[in-house]
């Protein structure tokens, strides 16, 4: 599975993607030069469970430690990510 990001003005998206199908996408919104929410992961139900969306989140994060900017977990998926796993959480908007 091949995630990748695209990023226009003001929205960004992860999208996750296998055989030329869209599997996943997670959304964010950049709120500045510093600040990216994620407000929504959706994830195609026959990929539930399969990590797609940590996938997806870590591809963005990985993406915030390149940019030394934080993020601002609004979609219950990615809140509930970050409350879960330490490794990510240098990057959370505290």
């Amino acid at each position: 599975m091949k995630i990748l990001l695209k990023e226009d003005s003001n929205k960004g998206l992860a999208m996750a993607r296998e055989n030329e199908k869209r599997d996943g996408m997670m959304t964010y919104s950049i709120a500045g030069d510093a600040l990216i929410i994620i407000d929504h992961t959706e994830v195609d139900p026959a990929y539930y469970g399969k990590g797609v969306g940590k996938q997806m989140l870590y591809k963005i994060v990985d993406m915030a430690r390149e940019k030394n900017i934080k993020i601002l977990p609004l979609c219950p998926f990615a809140a509930s990510m970050f409350k879960k796993l330490d490794e990510i959480k240098d990057v959370l908007k505290s």
